[in-house]
C-alpha cells in the first residue's frame, strides 16, 4: 500500500479505514515499524497503532497484537549498526502501549503480562544496538524505548514489590553494562529515571530496598580517585546522569512516591560522594 493511503488515514485523525480488514492494516503497520524512514515509522506506523490501542480498537485482540510486538523484538537480534534496530525498538514502544492499555482496562491475564515482561527484560538487557539518533533515519533509541516499556510493565496491577525491585535492578544493569566506547548520549538516563519513578509510584518498596540500589549506581558513577590510564568520565557518565536525573525527577515531578524524602537524601549523598571535588570551597 502506498504511503499516500496512510497519509489519508493520518489526515482523518487516524480513523480506522473501512475498506480493508483490520488484520491486513495491522500487518502492514507492523512492517512499517521497521522502516528506515522516520515519516513512515515515527509519523505513521507508531502513532496509528498507538491511537488505535488507546481507542480500544484492539481490546479484543490485545494478546495477539502484543505477541506480534514481542516477536518483533527478535528481528535481527544480536545485530548492531543495521536497520533491523528500528523494528525491535519500535516493537518495544508499541508493546508499552499494549501494557498501558491493559493497566487501564484489565484485559490480559497475569500470565500473559509476565510472559511479555520476561521477553522485554531479556531483550532490554541483551540489545546490542544502542544508537540514539541515526542520521538520515531518525530515532532508533532502543534503550529509551525499552525503559518506557519497563516503566509501563511496572505499573501493571499484576506486579508487586518483588517484581518492582527486579525491574529497578534491570534498569540499573542495562545502564551499568553500557561500554564506555558506546555511551548513552541521547537522554537515556532521563528515560531510565522516568521509568524508575513510574515503578516507585507504586509505593511497594521501602528505603531499605532502594538504598542499596542507589549505592550500586553511585559506586559506578565516581570518576575521581581511580587509575589515570584511561578517561574516567566515559564509563561513569551514564550512572552519573542517572543519579542527576533521579534527583531532578524526585524533586520536581508530580505525584512523588511516599519514600521521596528518604530516597532523596540517599540520592543526594551519592551525588555528594561522586562530585566531591566540585563541592569544596577553594580558600586559596
Amino acid at each position: 500500500m502506498s504511503i499516500g493511503y496512510w497519509d489519508q488515514v493520518q489526515a482523518t485523525g487516524f480513523e480506522v479505514p473501512g475498506d480493508r480488514p483490520l488484520d491486513d492494516l495491522t500487518a502492514e503497520l507492523t512492517t512499517m515499524l521497521g522502516s528506515t524512514s522516520p515519516e513512515v515509522r515515527d509519523g505513521t506506523a507508531y502513532p496509528a497503532l498507538a491511537t488505535w490501542i488507546d481507542r480500544g480498537v484492539y481490546d479484543d485482540l490485545l494478546t495477539g497484537l502484543g505477541d506480534g510486538m514481542v516477536a518483533g523484538l527478535a528481528v535481527g537480534q544480536g545485530e548492531s549498526g543495521t536497520d533491523t534496530i528500528f523494528r525491535r525498538s519500535f516493537s518495544a514502544l508499541v508493546l508499552a502501549e499494549c501494557l498501558e492499555r491493559d493497566n487501564e482496562q484489565h484485559l490480559l491475564p497475569a500470565a500473559k503480562v509476565m510472559e511479555w515482561g520476561d521477553r522485554i527484560a531479556t531483550w532490554f538487557l541483551t540489545e546490542q544496538d544502542t544508537r540514539g539518533f541515526v542520521p538520515g533515519k531518525g530515532w532508533a533509541h532502543a534503550i529509551a524505548h525499552g525503559a518506557d516499556t519497563i516503566g509501563a510493565l511496572g505499573e501493571s496491577p499484576h506486579l508487586a514489590g518483588p517484581e518492582h525491585a527486579l525491574l529497578l535492578d534491570i534498569l540499573a544493569e542495562r545502564l551499568l553494562q553500557q561500554s564506555a566506547e558506546a555511551p548513552l548520549a541521547a537522554g537515556e538516563p532521563d528515560r531510565i529515571a522516568h521509568a524508575a519513578l513510574r515503578i516507585l509510584r507504586r509505593n511497594t518498596l521501602a528505603t531499605d530496598v532502594l538504598e542499596p540500589w542507589v549505592h550500586r549506581i553511585g559506586a559506578a558513577a565516581n570518576p575521581f580517585g581511580g587509575p589515570v590510564d584511561h578517561d574516567p568520565f566515559a564509563p561513569t557518565a551514564g550512572p552519573q546522569g542517572l543519579l542527576r536525573a533521579l534527583f531532578v525527577q524526585l524533586s520536581l515531578a508530580p505525584d512523588p512516591p511516599t519514600v521521596r524524602p528518604d530516597l532523596l537524601l540517599v540520592v543526594i549523598e551519592a551525588l555528594r560522594m561522586t562530585n566531591a571535588p566540585y563541592l569544596r570551597v577553594d580558600n586559596g
